[in-house]
């Protein structure tokens, strides 16, 4: 039937120049692969309308387009058959929630006069931060009943934080993610969105329902790296964390073992939000207690990253009783031969490969897991004839992980925290940068770094506003005499008033 409905539309588009102009403005048509900004599509047309609902609008998220929702989805099958009205927008991909939030403000207009009765908004990852923005900030909530947003990041992700981090910054630009997007889903910033969102009347105008994942896929998936990474934040879907998928104010509808992917796919999740696809339900029930305890911030992985031509060579070291490591190469490149070599010099090439079709989308993943691994120094040699940039990560499962953290004080200084009863407070050291760009246009600067020896306060210059990068590499020893060594990562965002805002 659609091929037949395809067919003819297309003869309609070349008779007739009239119906050619509604369908760019976006009157007519079925997701095309386009994914022009701006243009929206109606979905096929139930011969009956289902009685009481109201018609449903798909918003896309980072890096996509309407295409999500129709291709490798049954999202629009299933609506079509259960006689729902629908319609899908194409946003731009790579631009924050301001721009996004205006342009589908002005476009929800539009639908709202075809349809003739407010909507409900279906969103997917960053599409829900960019109907909020739309809703709150740019007075489209008349035009809609309710939203449900699918793994939002409502708090932002920290792959965002990793992507403007010293270290991934040689591959985050390479391969062209760094961009006014990935910049406004930083935890800092987030935090700053949540306060002058949260806090305008608006947004407890229009109900929200909320669904987060905690699956990752499977080993060496393109989401199975960031869900590792991810991991010392707490359960996750391989980019956003359930704690950030939440809203304070939002209904929170489930928790499931869904990947970032799998979330918004019509046979895994269209029966769970069906109820709520009417005016009758009641707007606001009480918040659903969580499926999921949620753990304190880990230290769990240590990062390397830059660039180098021919041949590159990186250690880190692994403590004792150390359960398994998982580690992770990702580069430009996918012809990268690389070995990994164990203290007592056995050596692992056996990698999975992968392309990253998320955050840091274009990069190769090269994966590999230990089981055990011995304790020492580990090397990573890696021979690339071409130019290569590259970011590794190595995730510890391990004891250690809960007894390191950092924490910013209102005094705008950072502080690294361990647990005396775990760690030789007096074998701390490391380096510290502290980087800053004030949005996604800008390049980023350095603004300090030095190295430590010690547990002390770093001081955070003031630049003025914008999103302030704190990255620590800190080695040191356990009360055992165990070398260890972790990473971590902190992101604060400034006003033009001063006033810092955190994770």
């Amino acid at each position: 039937m659609k091929k037949w409905l395809m067919f003819m539309l297309v003869l309609v588009l070349l008779c007739t120049p009239l119906l050619a102009n509604e369908v760019h403005a976006g009157i007519l048509g079925k997701g095309d692969a386009t994914g022009t900004p701006g243009e929206w599509y109606i979905g096929d047309q139930p011969a009956t309308v289902k009685p009481g609902s109201l018609p449903i609008v798909f918003v896309h998220g980072l890096n996509s387009s309407s295409n999500i929702w129709i291709d490798q989805n049954d999202m629009d099958e299933i609506t079509y058959n259960e006689n729902y009205q629908t319609a899908f927008i194409n946003l731009y991909p790579t631009k924050n929630m301001w721009d996004n939030g205006q342009l589908l403000a002005s476009k929800l207009s539009e639908m709202y006069t075809y349809f003739g009765k407010k909507m409900i908004l279906v969103t997917h990852s960053k599409g829900g931060v960019d109907a909020q923005a739309a809703l709150v900030h740019s007075n489209a909530g008349k035009y809609v009943e309710k939203v449900i947003t699918l793994s939002t990041p409502h708090h932002g992700s920290q792959l965002a934080d990793l992507a403007y981090s010293n270290w991934a910054g040689w591959l985050a630009a390479i391969i062209g993610n760094r961009n006014d997007a990935t910049y406004s889903l930083q935890t800092g910033y987030m935090s700053y969105f949540r306060s002058i969102t949260d806090s305008n009347p608006n947004s407890l105008l229009t109900p929200y329902y909320t669904f987060g994942g905690t699956s990752w896929g499977n080993f060496g998936g393109s989401l199975y790296w960031g869900g590792l990474y991810l991991r010392q934040y707490g359960s996750n879907d391989g980019a956003v964390t359930v704690t950030s998928s939440r809203l304070p104010y939002g209904n929170e509808v489930r928790i499931g073992k869904w990947d970032h992917f799998t979330i918004k796919n019509g046979s895994t999740t269209f029966n769970l939000f069906q109820p709520y696809l009417t005016k009758n339900v009641a707007a606001f029930t009480s918040l659903q207690p969580s499926i999921i305890a949620e753990d304190d911030q880990e230290a769990n992985v240590v990062v390397r990253g830059g660039k180098f031509t021919g041949k590159k060579v990186e250690t880190f070291e692994v403590e004792e009783n150390t359960k398994s490591i998982a580690f992770d190469w990702m580069s430009q490149n996918s012809d990268s031969v690389i070995t990994l070599e164990g203290p007592n010099h056995q050596t692992y090439t056996n990698m999975t490969k992968t392309y990253d079709t998320g955050m840091f989308q274009g990069a190769i993943h090269h994966q590999m897991s230990v089981t055990s691994p011995a304790a020492g120094t580990w090397k990573v040699k890696v021979k690339q004839p071409k130019k290569e940039s590259y970011l590794m990560q190595v995730v510890y499962e391990s004891e250690l992980n809960a007894d390191l953290t950092i924490e910013a004080s209102s005094k705008k200084e950072v502080k690294l925290q361990v647990n005396p009863t775990k760690v030789d407070r007096k074998s701390i050291s490391g380096d510290i940068v502290i980087q800053y760009s004030k949005n996604g246009k800008t390049k980023q600067k350095k603004i300090s770094q030095k190295k430590f020896n010690s547990l002390e306060s770093f001081p955070i210059k003031d630049a003025g506003e914008g999103v302030y990068h704190i990255m620590l590499d800190v080695k040191g020893d356990t009360k055992k005499g165990e070398q260890f060594e972790r990473t971590i990562l902190y992101t604060i965002y400034v006003d033009q008033n001063g006033k810092m805002y955190k994770p």
